[in-house]
C-alpha cells in the first residue's frame, strides 16, 4: 500500500516539475503531441462505417453554404430553401450590432437598409428558425483567465430574432481567442446563464426536430460530451464531377459522402431535388468561400484529423460539427466515459496489484526480477492502449487511462526507490525503531 501510494506522489511531483517547464528540449515534441489522444485513432481510423441509425440521422441533415453572400443576397438563398419546407433551420450566423452599438460607425450593417429588411422578413416567415447566440465572459472571467467559462450571453438583434429561437453556438476548445488554434472534441449540452438554462445551437435543432429523443439526450445530465464524429462533407474530385455531370445531367450538384452539401450556386440555381430539403434539417453557415477552399475561418481541428501529431491544417468547419452533434442526438449513438474519479480508482487498484506482483516476483525470482518487470509493464501500457482505442471504436465509451498508463510506467522505477532507498531509511527513524517489534530470530 505504502508503494502504491509512493508511486502516485512520484507522478505527482513530476507533474509539477513538467508544468514549470523544466524540460524545455522537449517542448516541440510535446507540443506536437499534447493535443493527441489515443482515442482519437479509433476516430480517424479504426471505428465502424456508420450504423444504420446513424446513417437515417445523417441523412435527415443538409448543410448550406452562405458563403460570402450579404445580407440582401442571404436572404433570397434563404427564401429558397424556405419554399421547400424544411421542418427546421438552424443559421450559423451571428447578425447582430456587437456590443449593442447601433450606430453606423460602429456598426457598418446597418447602412445596408434594404438588405436588412429584407433579411428580417425572410427570417420571420420560417416557422422554425434557430438563431445562434454567444456565451461571453464578464471582465472578472476574463482577468482570471478562465477558458470555457461563462457568465452572460450576446443574442441577434431583434428584428431578425424576433419569432426565431435562439441558442448558442460556442464549442469547447482550448484556444484563448477565435484566431488561435481551435481544437474541439466536446461540447456543452447546455449553460446556466443567470439563472437561465440556454440550449446549445444543435440541442435546439434537435429539440424542434425531434423532441422526444433530445429530452432524452439532456437526461443524462453531463455537464459536457464527447461529440460522437461519424463524418465531414467532403468535395468531390473535379474530374469525378465532371463523370457525374455526364452521367446524371448537370442537374446533379449535390455533393453527398457524409453529410449532404449544397453550395451557394446550387441553391440559387435551384439545381437539386427538394426531397433533399423537404422535411429535413437544413443547417446554413460558412463551408468556405466555395466547396473546396482551404479557408481557417470557423474551422477547427477534430479526431477525424489524419495528421496526429503537429497537425498543420484545421479539417472541419464549425457547422459540421454542429451536424455531428444532431446525428449524434437523433440516432441515440451516444459516448460515455469515466469520471475522473473513477479513473483515478481504477489507477490506484492497477498499481497495487502491480506493487503486489512484483513483490512476489523479487522475493521468489530475485534474479529474473528486473527483466520480468520491464517485460511486464510494456505489456500492460500496450494493452492499455488497445484497450482504449478499441473501447470507443465498438463500444461508443472513451478512456484516457492515462494516470493508469502513468503508473504502469512508473511502478517498476518507483519500486526499487522504494525498497531499496525509502523503506530502509524509513525504518532508520527513532520513532520507527521504537514502535517496531524485532523479528525473531
Amino acid at each position: 500500500m505504502f508503494a502504491t501510494i509512493f508511486v502516485f506522489a512520484v507522478m505527482v511531483v513530476l507533474g509539477k516539475i513538467t508544468t514549470f517547464r523544466v524540460f524545455n528540449a522537449f517542448d516541440p515534441i510535446s507540443n506536437a503531441l499534447a493535443d493527441f489522444e489515443l482515442s482519437d485513432f479509433a476516430f480517424s481510423s479504426i471505428r465502424p462505417d456508420p450504423t444504420q441509425e446513424d446513417r437515417v440521422a445523417i441523412d435527415q441533415i443538409v448543410l448550406v453554404n452562405f458563403s460570402n453572400l450579404d445580407r440582401m443576397n442571404f436572404a433570397q438563398e434563404l427564401q429558397i430553401i424556405s419554399k421547400y419546407k424544411p421542418k427546421v433551420i438552424g443559421i450559423d450566423g451571428f447578425y447582430n450590432c456587437e456590443g449593442g452599438l447601433y450606430n453606423a460607425t460602429d456598426c457598418p450593417q446597418l447602412l445596408d437598409t434594404l438588405g436588412n429588411l429584407l433579411l428580417a422578413n425572410a427570417m420571420t416567415e420560417i416557422p422554425n428558425l434557430v438563431l445562434v447566440s454567444k456565451l461571453l465572459q464578464s471582465d472578472s472571467m476574463e482577468t482570471a483567465h478562465a477558458i470555457d467559462v461563462y457568465d452572460s450571453i450576446e443574442y441577434a438583434d431583434f428584428m431578425f430574432r424576433e419569432k426565431a429561437h435562439s441558442a448558442y453556438a460556442n464549442l469547447v476548445t482550448d484556444a484563448q481567442y477565435q484566431e488561435g488554434i481551435k481544437i474541439c472534441k466536446s461540447f456543452a449540452p447546455k449553460w446556466d446563464v443567470k439563472g437561465k438554462d440556454e440550449l446549445a445551437f444543435a440541442v435546439q435543432v434537435a429539440m424542434l426536430f425531434d423532441s422526444v429523443k433530445t429530452k432524452r439526450f439532456l437526461n443524462r445530465k453531463n455537464e459536457t460530451e464527447v461529440i460522437n464524429y461519424r463524418g465531414n462533407f467532403e468535395v468531390e474530385d473535379v474530374r469525378l464531377k465532371s463523370l457525374r455531370k455526364l452521367e446524371l445531367g448537370n442537374t446533379d450538384t449535390l455533393r453527398k459522402v457524409s453529410f449532404t452539401a449544397l453550395d451557394v450556386e446550387d441553391v440559387m440555381s435551384e439545381k437539386f431535388d427538394p426531397s433533399v430539403i423537404k422535411d429535413k434539417i437544413v443547417l446554413i453557415g460558412f463551408l468556405g468561400t466555395y466547396f473546396g477552399d482551404p479557408a481557417w475561418n470557423d474551422k477547427f481541428f477534430t479526431p477525424l484529423n489524419k495528421k496526429i501529431g503537429g497537425r498543420a491544417n484545421p479539417d472541419m468547419f464549425g457547422l459540421v460539427i454542429h451536424a455531428n452533434i444532431i446525428a449524434s442526438i437523433l440516432s441515440e449513438e451516444y459516448i460515455d466515459q469515466l469520471a475522473d474519479w473513477q479513473e483515478n480508482v481504477i489507477a490506484f487498484i492497477i498499481c497495487l496489484l502491480n506493487v503486489a506482483l512484483f513483490t512476489v516476483i523479487n522475493r521468489k525470482w530475485p534474479v529474473m526480477y528486473d527483466g520480468l518487470s520491464v517485460i511486464i509493464q510494456i505489456i500492460e501500457i500496450v494493452l492499455s492502449g488497445l484497450v482504449i482505442v478499441m473501447l470507443l471504436a465498438y463500444f461508443n465509451f472513451k478512456s484516457s487511462l492515462g494516470t493508469t498508463m502513468g503508473a504502469m510506467a512508473l511502478v517498476g522505477p518507483c519500486f526499487d526507490v522504494y525498497y531499496g532507498l525509502v523503506k530502509p531509511s524509513v525504518l532508520k527513524l527513532p520513532l520507527i525503531r521504537l514502535t517496531t517489534k524485532p523479528k525473531s530470530v
